[in-house]
């Protein structure tokens, strides 16, 4: 850690990575209080683990594996219980934006958000670190699985989530 004391340097991840672990919980859970409470487990995790990282990863790939592993663990005492859709407000829209344009994509964020929830978890694991811009490599490393294993869950995830989009589609 060098110089930098160990609440300065969960201070300086929490402002590296806490939008990306707060899609990351998004993706696992769908009530924004739980949402919530699962960021909040996460960042207590990363506090409590960080006297024990050894730098033999990346901080980003140390953040992110102890983000699966919370979510994971979650998902397990929440049972997998269903919960009620995401009340997300609206984007505000540039004054010269076109409206349709927005509401179409918003639409189309919507539908890709919730076809990427229903997906199994392993699958939504490999999906959402990937969209976090991690690296097949790193994906294999948080999870514990193959790289080879995660570019197949990709595959599949791919695949399904075309399948199930396809299905949504609105008729024209």
């Amino acid at each position: 850690m060098g110089s930098e004391t160990r609440d300065d340097r969960w201070v300086r991840m929490l402002q590296e990575h806490d939008r990306s672990l707060r899609r990351l919980a998004a993706s696992y859970e769908r009530d924004p209080a739980r949402q919530e409470d699962l960021v909040q487990e996460i960042w207590f995790a990363v506090w409590r683990t960080l006297p024990r990282f050894r730098d033999e990863c990346s901080e980003r790939t140390f953040v992110f594996r102890i983000a699966h592993n919370r979510a994971v663990s979650h998902i397990d005492y929440t049972q997998r219980r269903r919960a009620e859709p995401l009340d997300e407000e609206a984007p505000i829209a540039a004054p010269n934006a076109d409206p349709e344009h927005a509401l179409s994509q918003q639409q189309r964020s919507a539908r890709l958000h919730a076809a990427v929830q229903e997906l199994p978890i392993a699958m939504r694991q490999v999906v959402v670190l990937t969209l976090e811009g991690l690296t097949n490599a790193e994906v294999a490393d948080i999870v514990g699985i193959t790289e080879n294993t995660v570019a197949v869950r990709l595959t599949r995830a791919r695949a399904a989530l075309t399948r199930a989009l396809g299905a949504r589609r609105e008729p024209s």
